[in-house]
């Protein structure tokens, strides 16, 4: 037990430091939880992977991870985007596959070799794309909704590969039988979690949500009882996570649960890569530089033209193709545990294995910087990229006619809905890229353009100088500098309030030229403080209490 928590603490330790200089250098986070383990494993510490807690603690950090991305997938997400994740995930799956196979076989790969090579490049790292998308805000977005659905589609295509695979290696062959069963086994599960998602849990929940301590009790155990009832049927934990989730994702508590469970994930998730990052140190790549620069060139450039070929082709607009087709370029954990369990069976060599290995940190650490800074990569290649937009976009159609409201609205979330409803929508026009509250607009009658503001087509479309207020409810700092900047060169400025989650901020931005910004610790103060000077009889509460929980019921009803 004391050299566990020696080695767990050597483990944090240096994740923390290298966190620290990583955030001093304006680098992902991931890259410091990777360049960890590299440290451990290079200077000879110990082994990670031989660590049976770590691996333990590794497999928590995506069940966690994939239980958080659950919650955000409610019905009319699923109906929103499935169809399109399906096809966009297959597709890439089957091109990604046949262009790998031709190029590995042109490095002189065995056939058989050569498949697994192609089999690797084909799936990408859905904890580290979720991740990434989480840190910046965009999970409910539309690409990221198609996003992390095809991964989700390539994720259940990797785990009937290794249940294949493993039937190999307990001497059952290729049954047909086996994997049909694999898949209905699959469907029944997902259907009994929707049915539990609607008719039990949220009554369930409901009762114990007064107890912010026994919700949180109830949500770990609620997810522990999954992974162990999924592992019986033979599915993994992360699965579990994920069903976990989409369960609870219609209940009223999902964002307070998502809030505790958060601190979960990110500790549980370190390790994991750490554990990746200590992977590369064990591995012999004598002779193989040449296929693993062409093979890492081909997944960070191939995967995602791929996918913007396809969206382009079925009528997305080339921003949400691009910002989509960039998560696909790296290759997954599942590609280095079908390389382990390929090695295990003798299907392929060392070297292999480590070309495969090496393929996963290189993509894994650059493709890190190309999700990061999509938007601003974006912006320097949205002309070149017209090529892959087909003129009639069908799926992301907005209202063509030409706006001229006096109020703009950036983002229509909870803090946004909550000014949206007080205001006369006939002089409010909202610009909001999740595609569920576009469906809550519609209903309620307010003009709306569907589409991020940092696309400088959207920003066109808003019609800023017939505006004389113009809102951002977006907590993204460098959005609202841009907007601000953008703003300011218009010959008529509008007033401009922003968002800010922090006081330093809120700083930047007065000091940039906001009108004003909503730090909402300071304004709902404020707002309290003079609603009770107007009113010392406080009859106004009542008022208040009545059109908060309307609104509270606008919104469920919506989700």
């Amino acid at each position: 037990m004391t050299a566990g928590v020696f080695e767990l603490t050597i483990v944090i330790l240096i994740a923390a430091v290298l966190g620290v200089v990583a955030k001093f250098l304006r680098q992902p986070i991931i890259l410091a939880y990777l360049a960890a383990g590299v440290v451990i494993g290079y200077f000879g510490f110990f082994n990670l992977a031989d660590k049976e807690t770590f691996r333990v603690f590794s497999d928590l950090g995506i069940m966690f991870l994939l239980f958080l991305v659950g919650l955000e997938i409610n019905y009319t997400s699923l109906k929103i985007s499935g169809k399109a994740s399906v096809l966009v995930g297959l597709g890439q799956i089957i091109f990604t596959f046949a262009i790998g196979f031709l190029i590995a076989t042109a490095l002189n790969f065995s056939y058989f070799h050569a498949a697994y090579i192609a089999i690797a490049l084909t799936f990408s790292s859905t904890i580290i794309v979720i991740k990434l998308l989480s840190d910046k805000k965009d999970l409910n977005s539309l690409y990221g909704k198609i996003s992390v659905g095809f991964l989700l589609v390539q994720d259940f295509v990797a785990i009937l590969i290794l249940i294949l695979l493993a039937g190999i290696d307990s001497g059952q062959g290729l049954l047909l039988g086996s994997m049909v069963f694999a898949v209905l086994k699959g469907l029944v599960l997902f259907a009994v979690m929707l049915w539990l998602g609607r008719k039990i849990l949220p009554w369930l929940f409901d009762k114990i949500a007064r107890s912010q301590e026994l919700l949180f009790l109830a949500s770990l155990g609620w997810v522990f009882l999954l992974a162990v009832i999924v592992s019986r049927l033979g599915f993994s934990i992360e699965i579990a996570g994920l069903l976990a989730g989409v369960a609870l994702a219609n209940s009223s508590e999902n964002l307070q649960i998502a809030s505790r469970i958060r601190p979960l994930r990110d500790f549980f998730i370190l390790i994991f890569f750490v554990i990746l990052g200590s992977s590369v140190v064990f591995s012999n790549f004598g002779g193989l530089i040449i296929p693993i620069i062409i093979l890492s060139a081909f997944v960070l450039i191939g995967n995602p033209l791929i996918v913007l070929i396809i969206m382009g082709l079925m009528g997305y607009r080339r921003r949400t193709s691009f910002l989509a087709g960039v998560t696909v370029a790296q290759i997954s954990e599942f590609s280095l545990i079908l390389a382990a369990l390929g090695f295990k069976l003798g299907h392929i060599n060392e070297g292999v294995v480590a070309l495969i290995t090496a393929v996963g940190v290189v993509t894994i650490t650059l493709s890190t910087y190309l999700i990061v800074h999509a938007d601003w990569i974006f912006k320097r290649l949205s002309r070149l990229l017209r090529i892959f937009e087909r003129r009639n976009t069908k799926k992301e159609a907005f209202i063509a006619e030409e706006f001229k409201k006096p109020i703009v609205l950036i983002g229509c979330g909870r803090t946004g809905a909550s000014i949206a409803f007080n205001l006369p929508k006939e002089k409010l026009l909202i610009i909001e890229f999740d595609p569920e509250v576009i469906d809550q607009l519609k209903r309620h009658g307010i003009d709306y353009i569907f589409g991020d503001i940092t696309d400088s087509e959207i920003f066109e479309k808003a019609n800023f100088k017939e505006a004389r207020l113009v809102v951002s409810t977006s907590p993204n700092l460098e959005d609202n500098l841009t907007l601000l900047t953008e703003l300011k060169l218009l010959e008529k400025r509008p007033r401009i309030i922003l968002r800010a989650q922090t006081e330093r901020e809120a700083e930047v931005l007065y000091r940039e030229g906001a009108d004003y910004v909503l730090l909402t610790t300071f304004t709902s103060g404020q707002y309290l403080g003079k609603t009770i000077a107007i009113d010392p009889d406080m009859k106004i509460l009542d008022t208040l209490k009545e059109r908060d929980i309307a609104l509270m019921g606008r919104m469920n009803r919506a989700a």
